[in-house]
């Protein structure tokens, strides 16, 4: 590995060998456990701390824009930790010459997301670069949340559990791509991209058995289910049919050449539940906003560890690998 590629950040094979051969053997912490919040022990507190840099293109698009983006995206990852967002930071790197219309209907958007899932935006700082420098505007977004529910992990995922998925796969991804190539007339594709907070909060609430949750964002389920089975060490079956995907998307990743399992998601959360809260857990989402289309998708097995597995509609079953290469640049 001598340089950098585009590769290197699509939530796929080589961006885990990056992180694992440039970060992680440098930092040496033990609080990096490849979740997508760390869990900081402040006495007898618990605080999930997140941080993700947004840079999608383009930066407005059907159902949202890069600040809505930034705002959900940080909150959701709080989330997946059972903890209640609380406050975010929001930098931003802006390319001179952005028009300030465009950059107040990002901080609108952001300041409207955040409302709706009752976290504060709280500090900030701002740059600017010459022309051709970034592109137009680039976003970064840290969180800090109450952890509700301590042990929440993608380590956590026992057999026996029952996997909810709360919505349909590939939304965001096709939309973004196919606004980018201006191929989105006569369509009606729009971005997922959403918080989740009511979802979550409402499971918790509802004294549901959570064991691991995770918003499958670059590469898809396809990436957070392998994450998930090997950080538990658990065998992961989803059943082909169970899995809704919307005929534009479809049709687009058909068009496209993409594995739709593997095109980014922004408004979507798989959740571990144990079996006996499974029924429950699936009324609570449906009952919830962004949550209407959730269905049970698979089950958690012993064996082989670190293994995912797609059941067809035929009853054959075949791996679902982790994606390699760069399918989508710039999705998030």
């Amino acid at each position: 590995m001598d340089l950098v590629l585009l590769s290197h950040g699509a939530g796929g094979l080589e961006m885990t060998a990056l992180i694992d051969q440039v970060f992680l053997s440098r930092y040496g912490n033990a609080a990096l456990r490849g979740d997508d919040s760390a869990i900081l022990h402040l006495g007898v507190q618990h605080l999930a701390l997140t941080t993700d840099s947004y840079v999608v293109t383009p930066i407005f698009f059907p159902g949202g824009d890069i600040g809505r983006l930034a705002v959900a995206g940080t909150v959701n990852d709080l989330l997946t930790a059972a903890a209640r967002p609380v406050a975010l930071s929001a930098s931003f790197i802006i390319e001179e010459g952005l028009a300030v219309k465009d950059l107040e209907k990002i901080a609108q958007s952001m300041g409207e997301t955040a409302a709706e899932c009752g976290v504060a935006i709280v500090t900030g700082d701002t740059k600017v670069v010459p022309r051709g420098s970034a592109d137009r505007v680039f976003i970064t977004t840290s969180g800090v949340g109450e952890v509700l529910r301590p042990g929440v992990s993608g380590a956590g995922a026992v057999p026996g559990d029952q996997i909810i998925l709360t919505g349909s796969v590939g939304d965001h991804g096709a939309t973004v791509m196919l606004a980018r190539e201006n191929l989105l007339a006569g369509t009606s594709l729009r971005s997922d991209v959403a918080p989740l907070t009511e979802i979550v909060l409402n499971l918790l609430q509802a004294g549901c058995e959570i064991h691991a949750m995770r918003d499958p964002t670059r590469g898809g389920i396809a990436s957070s289910l392998n994450e998930i089975a090997r950080q538990s060490q658990v065998c992961l079956e989803i059943e082909e049919g169970a899995v809704r995907v919307r005929p534009g998307v479809a049709a687009a990743c058909e068009a496209l050449g993409l594995d739709v399992l593997k095109v980014a998601n922004e408004g979507k959360m798989l959740i571990f539940v144990a079996p006996g809260d499974a029924g429950k857990a699936l009324d609570t989402v449906r009952a919830s906003r962004y949550g209407a289309d959730a269905a049970i998708i698979g089950a958690v097995q012993a064996g082989p560890p670190g293994r995912v597995q797609v059941r067809t509609a035929i009853g054959t079953a075949r791996l679902l690998d982790p994606p390699s290469g760069e399918l989508l640049p710039r999705i998030c």
